[in-house]
This record gives structure tokens, C-alpha cells and sequence, in this order.
């Protein structure tokens, strides 16, 4: 996706309403656009957290007086389960308990607060339990699309969960011998159920790419929802969409005989190739496809 409609996307989607406006009205795929909401809204959450915290005890008194949780909520463009969070708190609720009753609302201290509640998590796509739980379903989709295409072409691999305790940091896959592509020893493939903006990029490369590539060395990652037109990515990490990387045919060459006193080789690598040259990254979600809270 070019950087201008990116931006353009970027700043016109500020609520979940804007998702679906825009996506009808402009043939947006809709999960791609939530995504990108998603980076909008969790950046400026972080950003704001603290300017918000400190106008809590007076938008308590606010709420003492009749104004609903979720009314001030959007008069300060706030995302509603973290404006509750805070206003329960200040209400003297222990923050153990504050998240209880977000999980379980029929636990709330008195019936406003329970409709206080239930209406800032109908209200709330990102921070809600419901709203977490549709982001880890993408991160799991993303992996599983991952290890079909592995497994669809042999190519053996260890999963984060194979990996626990063994490293410091661990791809989601690290494969048991490299691949190549167009002359770069791939180690390890990480996927990403996200839009690769200038912002997250730079977040994964610190966080985590960085680090396994000084660990296992070279490897790639795909961005399921795509990334913006120009991204570059540091030397050793090749940045795929899924529609490239789905377009990927690993090519497994014979295998010479060997003499019984013969060892297996640790640096024999399977070649892969595009079925046609790597494409320019969709803006929909073709194969394309959190941001986590603060």
C-alpha cells in the first residue's frame, strides 16, 4: 500500500463506525481496516494514558453526578475499557478487582456499575476481553497459514512452543535446515497478523527480529495484512506480504548418494524460488492479514 492512502486510512479510521463506513463505501477489505484502526487507536492510547490518568479524580465527580462512564469516555476519544479501568479504581475498587468485574460484570459492587460496565465492553473492540480475544485469533491464523505452507512443501521446522526455555527469543518458526531465496540463507520465518507501518517495523526489529537474527541468524518475516510501499528492512530480514510469500515454491534438490561412513552435512540448504517475481504488497486482504494494549 502506497504511503499516502496508508496515512489517508490511517487518520480517517478513528473509530470501529469509521471501519465499516469505509469499507463499504471504498471496497476495503474490513479486517485490514481494523488493523489499521487498531494501530491508531492503541498508539494514541499510549500516547494519552497519563494526560487521561490525571483527569480521572474530576471525571469521577463527573460520573458521581449522572454523566455515564461511557459518555465521557468519547468526549475524550478514549477507549472505553480503559476509561472504566481507571474511573473504577478511583472509585476505591482494588485493581484485582477492576478486572474481574471488566471479565465478569455480574460481579460489579452495585447494578449501575454492572451496566456501566457492560456497556463500556459492548462499546470496546481493542482492550475488551472480547476485542483481545479476536487478536490472538489472528496472530493464530497468521501461524497457521505459516505451517501449512511449510508443511505443504516438507520443510521441517520447530515452533515457539518446541523452542521454549532453549533460547532467549524464538521465531515462531525455525526451520531445520535453511532455505534460500534469491541468494539469502533463510534460518527462520516469523509471522506477523498485522499492517507493517514504519512504526510497527521498527518495533518488531527492536523487540524481536534484531535479536533472532543474532541468534539463528538470517531469516524473514511476513506481514499477513501487508506493509507500506518503500519499507526497508535491515540487512539479513526479508519483509514478504502473504500474497509473495504464498507465491514462494521451495525447490528440493536430489540429494547426492552418500557411502555408509558418509555424515550428513549441517549446511545443505534447500533452494526456493518465487513462482513469479516477488509483487508490490495489496492494500486488501489478499493473503494479507494488533496491536497490543499499552
Amino acid at each position: 500500500m502506497d504511503r499516502q492512502t496508508y496515512q489517508r486510512l490511517y487518520d480517517a479510521l478513528a473509530t470501529y463506525e469509521d471501519v465499516h463506513r469505509i469499507a463499504h463505501a471504498e471496497h476495503w477489505d474490513e479486517e485490514l481496516l481494523f488493523v489499521i484502526h487498531t494501530h491508531r487507536v492503541t498508539r494514541d492510547a499510549t500516547r494519552r494514558f497519563y494526560v487521561v490518568k490525571r483527569q480521572v479524580p474530576r471525571l469521577v465527580q463527573q460520573y458521581r453526578k449522572g454523566r455515564s462512564i461511557l459518555e465521557i469516555a468519547a468526549e475524550w476519544k478514549f477507549p472505553p475499557v480503559l476509561m472504566g479501568q481507571q474511573m473504577l479504581g478511583e472509585l476505591g475498587i482494588p485493581r484485582k478487582k477492576v478486572w474481574q468485574t471488566f471479565l465478569h460484570p455480574e460481579t460489579a459492587p452495585d447494578d449501575r456499575l454492572r451496566r456501566e460496565v457492560e456497556a463500556l465492553l459492548a462499546a470496546d473492540m481493542i482492550y475488551s476481553p472480547r476485542g483481545m480475544e479476536l487478536q490472538r485469533d489472528r496472530g493464530r491464523r497468521g501461524e497457521e497459514r505459516l505451517q501449512r505452507w511449510l508443511e505443504k512443501h516438507g520443510i521441517g521446522y520447530r515452533t515457539e512452543k518446541d523452542l521454549r526455555g532453549k533460547y532467549a527469543k524464538t521465531p515462531d518458526a525455525l526451520l531445520d535446515e535453511p532455505i534460500v531465496f534469491y541468494g539469502q540463507k533463510l534460518t527462520w520465518i516469523e509471522s506477523k497478523a498485522n499492517f507493517g507501518d514504519d512504526v510497527e517495523l521498527r518495533k518488531n526489529l527492536k523487540r524481536q527480529l534484531g535479536p533472532y537474527t543474532e541468534i539463528f541468524g538470517e531469516g524473514a518475516v511476513v506481514y499477513w495484512y501487508g506493509y507500506v510501499d518503500g519499507a526497508v528492512s535491515p540487512d539479513g530480514i526479508l519483509l514478504w506480504d502473504g500474497t509473495t510469500f504464498e507465491s514462494i515454491t521451495p525447490v528440493v534438490p536430489a540429494r547426492p548418494e552418500r557411502s555408509p561412513a558418509a555424515h550428513p552435512s549441517r549446511d545443505h540448504v534447500r533452494p526456493a524460488h518465487p513462482a513469479s517475481p516477488p509483487s508490490a504488497p495489496r492494500s486488501g486482504l489478499d493473503g494479507t492479514g494488533g496491536a497490543p494494549p499499552p
